[in-house]
């Protein structure tokens, strides 16, 4: 869905309950009740969590997929391979066209991941349901899931062309 994967969610949430951790430290003493205030306002199924945590979600989905892709490389890749994108001349204009892609698709993963991450958080406060998994747990439970599934079909597959190899060698020795 994104190149960045689960990694968005998890920094978000690392980064807007940083201040509860460090409120739970020195919160008890003098001085520190604004920390405590702002700890409050940043507790899980509040407004201002929401909206920090949707916001750093698709901040950070940019942002990893910046360091991680490059397309000027991929350009570059594509034209010394002797490779192009049909309609968009190798080199600089490729690039951009790379480039705008998959602004486009980080765009839709980065609200998709958004709104997985959320449910739980609307759960809690709309239903007034307990829900003890965070939306960030959610999506890695999905993904491994998928993994594992993905990893299966392989298996199976790689086993059926085995067992056709198998076959096909068996009948070429009666010859």
């Amino acid at each position: 869905v994104n190149m960045a994967g689960v990694i968005p969610a998890i920094f978000a949430s690392s980064i807007i309950l940083f201040p509860a951790t460090i409120a739970s430290w020195f919160g008890g003493g003098t001085g520190w009740n604004w920390l405590t205030t702002i700890s409050l306002y940043l507790q899980p199924g509040q407004p201002l969590y929401v909206l920090l945590y949707a916001s750093a979600i698709i901040f950070f989905c940019f942002f990893y997929t910046a360091l991680v892709f490059n397309p000027r490389e991929t350009a570059d890749n594509l034209k010394k391979s002797g490779a192009f994108v049909p309609g968009i001349r190798p080199g600089e204009q490729t690039a951009k066209y790379i480039d705008k892609v998959m602004t486009r698709l980080t765009l839709v993963g980065a609200l998709y991941i958004t709104f997985i991450c959320l449910i739980p958080e609307f759960m809690r406060d709309a239903m007034k349901v307990p829900f003890y998994f965070g939306g960030t747990s959610l999506l890695i439970v999905v993904v491994v899931i998928m993994d594992f599934m993905a990893q299966v079909q392989t298996l199976m597959m790689s086993s059926q062309y085995e067992s056709a190899l198998k076959k096909a060698n068996l009948k070429g020795y009666g010859r």
